[in-house]
């Protein structure tokens, strides 16, 4: 049955289907012809032209009356049509399921993104909502929601935690900087202070020579006018007269003789002072960025890290030819785990957030260790040949230049613009990026041979510390200036090949004969076992850490799986 408007008198229930909610509440029937979805009502054609007519209503959606429902069963369960507005397409419903991806979306996201999916995986959510709701399906969502809120808020407390420690390390940082200010205008006043006082010395010298001339002439212009006023009184006698002439006389002549010596020194002349300030200090100061060195360095950790979970990582990639067997590893700026693959002569490239395979290239030689040198370029110790290869790890790996060397290239580091390589034998040699050879380190001050066997190098953040793994002697530690300072033996790390730091004052070394990682301080003590063989780990080679994360990831002889453990 039409409808003619809202005058026409009221109806029976019973006649519609379907019947219109907000006449009904003003006692009225009227058939309903939409269900509008952000309202949860059903509305006859005036009420929806209403719709049309007020801002707060413009653009609601409407789906049909028997959209999902059994005709002449009105429902008001409005939970069974979604309501969720597309964030892309703005004022589309959210009422679609495509079943390859899991995932949902409106029309027009469906039409954009899923073309290439089965017609038959792609779904309205009201049309299939009692074959794809599962209550404990939402329950369990909803658990891990709950999980992951909390987990968010123990890691929002922690940044909050973090930024007040910020906060507190500025005022601190602020604090020195001004401490030293004080010390260094204390010292400018004090040298300042000295160089017045050296102007009073000068001016007191000058002044008492002065003041000593000025008493001569004053006595000898004294001497003169009573040597003339006798001479004046002599006249009525002539005998006085002559002996006053002949003392006058004499009188004069040693006044003149006294001007002349007056005349003739450095005393008599006109004398300025002048201050020459020290351009070297001026010149120093000025070109000053700064009055010292801000550096934002970890804090320091003194505890052992404690194991809280591990996961292994298949490094072999569809198109290696042998097992994989991995030497060397380190971490980029940009998050990628990149390591070496000996026997496939590789070098691969991982991403340590998913754990997942990136990309990999082929070098010439076999590859040993590995290391970054700048954000888009690696170094990579080789073997047969033996050179230093360098790699471009921009969004392909590329093989670029490379450095000849006379012997096996197995521990890679770099600090300032130096490369340091051992040669798994007895040597660490440091080279300049041009491939020139600066210096061979093998024995101490006192002589004594340094390395057994000399494999993977960590350098501190300030540089003021190497570490070298040692095969059969632990790990060696040298000074800013590569100068031996000692050597830690430990039966935890028999066989030491990987060495790693945490950027927080410590150093990890990989045992491979004792199957443990072992954490040490900077000075060599040390903390403790981190990793155990019954952790999974069986003869480890290279190891670095993520501080970020707390993963330390370890590569292993002759396996296709890399060990990621993670620590509280």
């Amino acid at each position: 049955m039409a409808q003619g408007g809202h005058n026409v008198g009221k109806m029976s229930e019973e006649t519609f289907d379907y019947i219109c909610t907000p006449c009904n509440r003003e006692n009225k029937t009227f058939e309903a012809v939409k269900y509008c979805v952000e309202c949860k009502d059903y509305c006859c054609q005036s009420c929806m032209d209403s719709h049309k007519k007020y801002s707060p209503l413009f653009g609601h959606s409407f789906l049909e009356v028997g959209h999902g429902k059994q005709a002449g069963k009105q429902s008001t369960n409005s939970s069974e049509f979604a309501t969720e507005r597309c964030s892309i397409h703005k004022g589309k419903i959210v009422d679609m399921y495509c079943e390859t991806h899991g995932t949902v979306g409106c029309y027009a996201c469906i039409a954009k993104d899923h073309k290439s999916c089965p017609e038959s995986h792609i779904h309205s959510v009201s049309d299939m909502l009692d074959s794809l709701f599962k209550l404990s399906d939402t329950q369990q969502t909803n658990s891990r929601l709950r999980q992951m809120i909390a987990s968010m808020g123990t890691l929002g407390d922690s940044t909050d935690t973090r930024l007040e420690a910020l906060n507190k390390a500025r005022k601190e940082t602020l604090d020195q900087i001004e401490i030293f200010q004080r010390v260094l205008e204390s010292m400018l006043r004090k040298a300042s202070e000295s160089s017045q006082n050296e102007v009073e010395k000068v001016y007191q010298k000058l002044k008492n020579e002065i003041l000593q001339n000025k008493r001569i002439i004053d006595d000898t212009s004294d001497a003169l006018r009573d040597t003339s006023n006798k001479l004046n009184k002599s006249a009525a006698n002539r005998a006085q007269q002559f002996v006053c002439s002949k003392i006058a006389e004499k009188d004069i002549k040693e006044a003149e003789q006294a001007m002349m010596k007056l005349q003739m020194t450095d005393e008599n002349t006109d004398v300025e002072m002048s201050f020459h300030p020290d351009h070297k200090l001026k010149d120093y100061v000025q070109g000053l960025h700064g009055i010292g060195e801000v550096q934002a360095t970890k804090k320091k950790r003194t505890d052992l890290y404690k194991l809280k979970n591990s996961r292994d990582i298949n490094i072999k990639v569809y198109s290696d030819t042998k097992d994989c067997y991995s030497l060397g590893s380190c971490l980029t700026d940009d998050h990628h785990l990149l390591i070496t693959d000996r026997d496939n002569k590789k070098v691969k490239r991982f991403d340590i957030h998913t754990l997942t395979f990136v990309d990999d290239c082929v070098l010439e030689g076999f590859p040993l260790g590995i290391c970054c040198i700048s954000k888009q370029e690696v170094a990579v110790g080789c073997r047969d040949p033996n050179m230093i290869q360098f790699v471009s790890i921009g969004n392909k790996m590329i093989p670029t230049s490379k450095i000849d060397t006379s012997h096996k290239c197995f521990g890679m580091a770099m600090k300032k613009d130096n490369l340091y390589v051992t040669d798994d034998g007895s040597s660490m040699f440091i080279y300049d990026m041009s491939g020139t050879k600066l210096r061979t380190i093998t024995h101490d001050a006192a002589g004594n041979k340094l390395f057994t066997f000399s494999t993977q190098i960590a350098i501190n953040e300030n540089g003021n510390k190497m570490f070298v793994g040692n095969y059969h002697d632990g790990f060696v530690c040298f000074d800013g200036k590569e100068n031996h300072q000692f050597t830690v033996k430990d039966n935890d790390v028999k066989s030491s090949v990987g060495v790693c730091r945490d950027g927080r004052g410590n150093v990890f070394v990989a045992g491979d004969h004792s199957h443990k990682v072992v954490q040490f301080n900077e000075d060599g003590k040390k903390v403790g076992v981190v990793v155990k063989q019954e952790n999974g780990i069986e003869h480890p080679k290279s190891i670095c850490f993520h501080p970020n994360t707390n993963r330390i990831f370890v590569t292993m002889l002759g396996s296709d799986i890399l060990k990621m453990y993670e620590f509280e």
